[in-house]
């Protein structure tokens, strides 16, 4: 058989690589012998992040353009230097596909995949397409949705298939309600200084509650002194408090709450876990999209939305304290986002991949 080749390309955040690279695992497990290369950005923590996987990348001289600021003079003028390479790349590998995940990387190689006929698959994670997949639909054979509500902007493309991600967060049991509340805080990898603040400023109003909460909370690499410190002076010594957690899996295992960003990993975790959450999108997020990634599992009833606007230490010690004591409506939310899920969509993405490759749709 002839070597199948597939290049990915996208990346910026960690909601684009952790698909892109769940996607290529798939791809690899159903052909060890398939050739994946990876396209993405210069950025620092997209390099550490492929390094540490240890797969093919190719990094591109690029930024982004929309809502930027003045920075996107700077992205306009790199433009045009983001084509030569990928056209290179594309003429000396030939792949069968091209799949595109979403940030502006993905953009010139898409677009001149398209060109040069080789079938394009573009794969987007929140609710409203981003602004480099908008314009990519058009030039796109297929357009993957990680929510239904996102198929109509698709063009007649899109296939609701999910958002990849790792295998542990499906088939978690449901979390058997004790007397205890276990309550995970996370503002993603990075940490959320305003989550962080408002947690722990929150402390001392659950302080007579305390030995029914069991708080695992993740800050970040720059807050972790000073969140640490929050929780021992608030009298929550027993709380675990670290700045990044490897196996956030087993942290949702645990977890009856996760209060959180809704950035579109996480979304998508919550949903293939099953787990209850308070949502906090962040407030400058690009086109306003952890909101609306925020407002469909809201509709579902599988999670509360809190608004950095109107959120406040003691709202959201109340809204975790109404939760300790109606673990009924815990287990309500967690039912609510099984409409929402759908189990192994790296799978079905990968099966699609393949039958593009074979000439199908």
């Amino acid at each position: 058989m002839k070597e199948r080749r597939v290049v990915i390309s996208g990346g910026g955040t960690g909601g684009h690589l952790y698909p892109a690279l769940a996607l290529g695992r798939k791809l690899r497990e159903a052909d060890p012998s398939l050739r994946l290369t990876f396209v993405g950005s210069r950025r620092a923590v997209e390099r550490s992040i492929m390094d540490e996987q240890g797969v093919d990348f190719v990094p591109l001289r690029i930024e982004g353009l929309k809502n930027r600021g003045f920075r996107s003079l700077r992205g306009l003028a790199l433009l045009p230097f983001s084509f030569p390479k990928p056209f290179a790349l594309l003429v000396r590998l030939r792949p069968q596909l091209v799949v595109g995940v979403g940030g502006y990387s993905s953009g010139p190689v898409v677009l001149l995949a398209s060109w040069l006929r080789i079938p394009t698959i573009i794969l987007e994670q929140n609710v409203r397409p981003g602004y480099t997949n908008r314009l990519l639909v058009r030039r796109a054979k297929k357009a993957v949705a990680a929510f239904k509500a996102t198929l109509p902007l698709f063009r007649g493309k899109g296939v609701w298939l999910g958002n990849p991600v790792r295998e542990e967060f499906y088939g978690m049991p449901a979390k058997a309600a004790g007397p205890s509340l276990s309550v995970l805080v996370s503002g993603g990898s990075q940490g959320s200084h305003f989550l962080n603040r408002t947690m722990t400023t929150a402390l001392p109003l659950l302080r007579e509650k305390r030995d029914l909460l069991e708080i695992v909370h993740q800050t970040g690499k720059d807050d972790i002194a000073w969140v640490e410190k929050a929780y021992w002076d608030s009298g929550f010594a027993a709380a675990t408090v670290a700045p990044y957690f490897p196996d956030m899996a087993a942290r949702f295992r645990t977890a009856d709450l996760v209060v959180s960003r809704a950035g579109a990993t996480t979304c998508a975790e919550l949903i293939a876990s099953g787990r209850p959450s308070l949502l906090v999108p962040f407030a400058a997020a690009s086109e306003n999209h952890q909101e609306l990634n925020a407002r469909e599992l809201e509709k579902a009833g599988g999670a509360e939305v809190l608004l950095e606007k109107t959120l406040t230490p003691d709202l959201l010690a109340a809204r975790i304290l109404f939760h300790l004591g109606r673990r009924d409506a815990l287990a309500r939310m967690a039912a609510g986002l099984a409409p929402l899920r759908t189990d192994g969509a790296a799978d079905a993405i990968a099966k699609l991949c393949f039958r593009l490759m074979d000439g199908g749709a």
